[in-house]
């Protein structure tokens, strides 16, 4: 057992006595070389380093995303959408007894505009509400709808209160692609939550949006956005608004790694015709485009992937007027540069019709320029008041079909169904965007008269018209 020990302690001493021997004679010396002559230049180096960030004001730290979060957490809502059958309805015994109501509870966010209560949100988050709450700071309040549009996935709703702290707005234009923002919503019910990321891209168009006239020129952000986010602000460092956050790009419906956001620039514009006017004033060039392709360049002989191709020019439009033609390739409208399908759209989104905008284009090998007065639905340039009758008792909302609609289909007047719910023409069969032309040989012209006559019709009933996908269709009903 000795004999062992002293073993060990000598093989630890040896061990020792070896890496000293190492160290001193067999080391290469130009490890040392490189190491302390250089140490001054090293350091000097390493000072000039220093200087030179801070002449450039490149941060020392991260981005402080506090002030913007303090200014923006404020003006930002919890909203609470309420459908399905009214509980008032029922008894306690249909509620037992298998025969109750089976309300519906969706929840996202909203952002508040002003200080009288008008607040903005996604038409997702309100979709088919029959009641609408906002919580702000603890508070509930009951929301009326202003108005919806489809086209951009907007809503303004109004609550009864004041001295609500609106928000600041910015400028989605002015935004960069590497800005840094934030997204201020409420997702999975965890109200007043911030998360960070930079704008990916502009201009993105992703094909989910309704409506007769999408516009997508989303801004795509990888700040995370779950759902609940719907409807929030998504804002620069500074706390001013820049979009609206409306979707995300995911397979598992939570976020797995971009978002996307309506500009503030187009949702302010929808927002205040909604308020101002309960209709979007959207302006019309009179022109159906597409996206350039390397396949489309290529067999239209063009050198660019920049602009839109002219499919389509409506009749009696003002494209038509100005002398645009099919295959034209529009390439900048007023100081603009078109750089696809989701510029050109955002761009007429800023205006009014009645406004006068100058459109470059490229025919063939020659550029040319056209100036255009922008229209509204109906073909005009004022104001535009649609004529709509909703039904209870339909359930539905009738509406006269537009300028667009009517060159599209070849009629000269229609009535469209739309915002279709529990009630008679769903029961006979219909859907949203059917299109009614003739009631029992008569031209449906006017919605309130083919709204008021449906309601009280009883015998045989002829319907013509056409269906959403536009193909027609004449069908006969017995009604009692």
């Amino acid at each position: 057992m000795m004999k062992n020990f002293k073993l060990l302690v000598l093989a630890f001493f040896a061990g020792i006595g070896g890496a000293w021997v190492f160290q001193e004679f067999m080391a290469t010396p130009q490890v040392q070389d490189n190491v302390l002559p250089n140490q001054e230049s090293f350091q000097r180096q390493q000072v000039n380093f220093d200087t030179e960030t801070s002449q450039t004001n490149v941060p020392n730290s991260p981005v402080s995303f506090i002030e913007a979060s303090e200014k923006s957490t404020p003006s930002v809502v919890f909203i609470k959408n309420f459908s399905g059958t009214d509980y008032k309805r029922y008894g306690i015994f249909d509620y037992f007894f298998g025969t109750g109501p089976n309300q519906r509870v969706s929840t996202g966010s909203g952002v508040i505009l002003s200080q009288d209560g008008y607040i903005i949100t996604n038409n997702h988050v309100i979709d088919r509400a029959e009641t609408i709450e906002v919580v702000h700071q603890k508070r509930t309040y009951q929301a009326k709808l202003i108005g919806t549009d489809k086209n951009t996935d907007i809503a303004v709703l109004k609550i009864e209160a004041g001295n609500l702290p609106a928000i600041k707005q910015g400028s989605s234009r002015d935004l960069r692609i590497g800005e840094w923002v934030i997204a201020v919503g409420n997702p999975f019910n965890l109200t007043s939550t911030v998360t960070a990321g930079i704008v990916s891209a502009k201009e993105r168009q992703i094909n989910i949006l309704g409506g007769d006239f999408p516009l997508e020129s989303f801004i795509q952000t990888d700040a995370p956005i779950n759902p609940g986010n719907s409807g929030g602000a998504l804002v620069n460092t500074k706390g001013e608004l820049v979009g609206i956050n409306t979707a995300i790009l995911s397979r598992t419906g939570s976020y797995t790694g971009y978002g996307f956001a309506v500009p503030v620039d187009i949702a302010m514009k929808i927002a205040n015709d909604l308020i101002k006017f309960r209709e979007v004033q959207k302006a019309l060039p009179g022109v159906d485009v597409v996206e350039i392709t390397p396949e489309l360049a290529e067999e239209m002989k063009l050198n660019t992937l920049d602009g839109v191709i002219v499919t389509n020019v409506l009749r009696g439009g003002a494209a038509e007027k100005s002398g645009i033609q099919k295959n034209d390739v529009i390439t900048k409208i007023e100081d603009f540069n078109v750089t696809g399908k989701g510029s050109f759209e955002e761009v007429l989104s800023y205006y009014y019709p009645g406004d006068r905008l100058n459109f470059t284009f490229q025919r063939k090998s020659d550029m040319k320029n056209a100036e255009l007065t922008l229209q509204n639905l109906d073909g005009g340039t004022g104001v535009l008041k649609r004529e709509f009758y909703s039904s209870a008792l339909l359930g539905a909302r009738l509406e006269a079909i537009n300028a667009i609609e009517k060159d599209r289909l070849g009629v000269d007047y229609g009535v469209k169904i739309v915002g279709l719910t529990r009630g008679y023409l769903r029961d006979l069969g219909l859907n949203n965007g059917f299109v009614l032309t003739q009631i029992n040989g008569d031209p449906a012209i006017n919605p309130e008269k083919v709204g008021a006559f449906l309601e009280k019709f009883n015998g045989r009933l002829l319907l013509e018209g056409f269906a959403s996908n536009g193909q027609p269709f004449m069908q006969s009903y017995s009604i009692r």
